[in-house]
């Protein structure tokens, strides 16, 4: 189902905002946040540049987004589609697919853009044909323990294809990049359960040219309580066939082979260690531990090696105390304090 907000054609929509035709289409897929996409689309009409065209696509959502974005649709540049259920890569390669301009954005419908996000970025792609995609960095709010960005640590301007690999580049997933290059590499990779962000940006760089950075707070990502945790297992097997799939597309020889074969060997081995946790929580504490003893090299520091000692002297201390880590770590733990977004902040 596609509720359309205009019968006006795509080019001429947007000449009532002075700009011409849209220049990049932001795609906001919205899953279960009826309650916030208000806030994403708000943070997008507020953009400084203003020749954009918006889908918003709902993924067989259970809550009422439709009517979230209601109100927005008498802004002829933003545009709803409802689908059944099929998972956040088909949706967004679906809303990219109902839209047509030249440059692609990503802004999930929790998160929000700085108001002078698009101007930043769009520029650069536009100008810049060895720039595979151009990132930013963003405040990381909701329900966290504490106000951070998404890059806390000096990080180049222009990124290789190593440097997305092994993360020393950090893409947040608010970024832009060209609808050419995305039909090149064809969309992001349905069978993909986890990390599909992640492996889209690698099959981008896997073009050639560079990633773009520019070192600016121009996104906002929220964390929110009860939102998909940041499961270790199952990003690390995302990982794992982000690699394994960018391994077999190199080309023999390449640089990059010895990189992603340390890479691979790493994450199976985190994966093991992630496993053997597994195993204690699930109540199979003598063979998780042998396998936690195993695979121990994954981890070092006195927090560990006093656990250890505990677990050997009282193996059934280690269910409780490993179940206890992980709701800890989990994202939007109880007991992480809620931070307001910049639109809440600035009203």
């Amino acid at each position: 189902m596609s509720i359309d907000s205009s019968s006006v054609s795509p080019g001429s929509r947007h000449d009532t905002h002075g700009e011409g035709s849209a220049r990049v289409a932001v795609i906001v897929p919205a899953y279960g946040v009826a309650h916030l996409v208000g806030e994403a689309l708000t943070s997008l009409q507020r953009q400084t540049f203003q020749a954009w065209e918006c889908m918003v696509i709902d993924d067989g959502a259970p809550d009422d987004v439709a009517g979230a974005v209601a109100p927005f649709l008498a802004d002829a540049r933003i545009r709803f589609v409802a689908t059944a259920n099929q998972g956040v890569s088909a949706a967004r390669n679906q809303a990219i697919a109902e839209t047509t301009a030249p440059l692609v954005a990503l802004l999930d419908g929790d998160d929000l853009f700085r108001p002078g996000y698009l101007a930043s970025v769009v520029p650069i792609l536009e100008t810049e044909p060895e720039a595979r995609l151009v990132t930013c960095n963003a405040r990381i709010f909701g329900a966290v323990t504490r106000v951070r960005n998404c890059v806390e640590r000096p990080q180049p301007t222009h990124g290789t294809l190593a440097d997305v690999l092994d993360r020393s580049f950090n893409v947040y997933i608010g970024t832009t990049f060209r609808r050419a290059d995305f039909e090149a590499v064809g969309g992001f990779d349905q069978r993909m359960a986890q990390s599909e962000d992640f492996d889209f940006w690698v099959r981008l760089m896997l073009l050639g040219g560079t990633a773009r950075y520019l070192d600016k707070v121009l996104g906002e990502y929220r964390v929110r309580r009860g939102s998909a945790s940041g499961n270790a297992g199952r990003m690390l097997l995302g990982n794992i066939r982000a690699y394994e799939k960018a391994r077999a597309a190199l080309p023999q020889g390449s640089a990059e082979i010895a990189l992603l074969d340390r890479l691979l060997e790493e994450s199976r081995a985190a994966l093991a260690f992630e496993h053997a946790i597994d195993c204690i929580v699930d109540g199979d504490t003598e063979r998780g531990l042998r396998d936690l003893r195993n695979t121990r090299s994954q981890v070092d520091g006195l927090t560990w090696r006093v656990a250890f000692t505990i677990w050997q002297i009282f193996p059934a201390l280690a269910r409780p105390m490993l179940r206890w880590r992980r709701q800890a770590h989990s994202r939007g733990a109880r007991g992480s304090v809620m931070f307001p977004s910049f639109l809440e902040i600035e009203g």
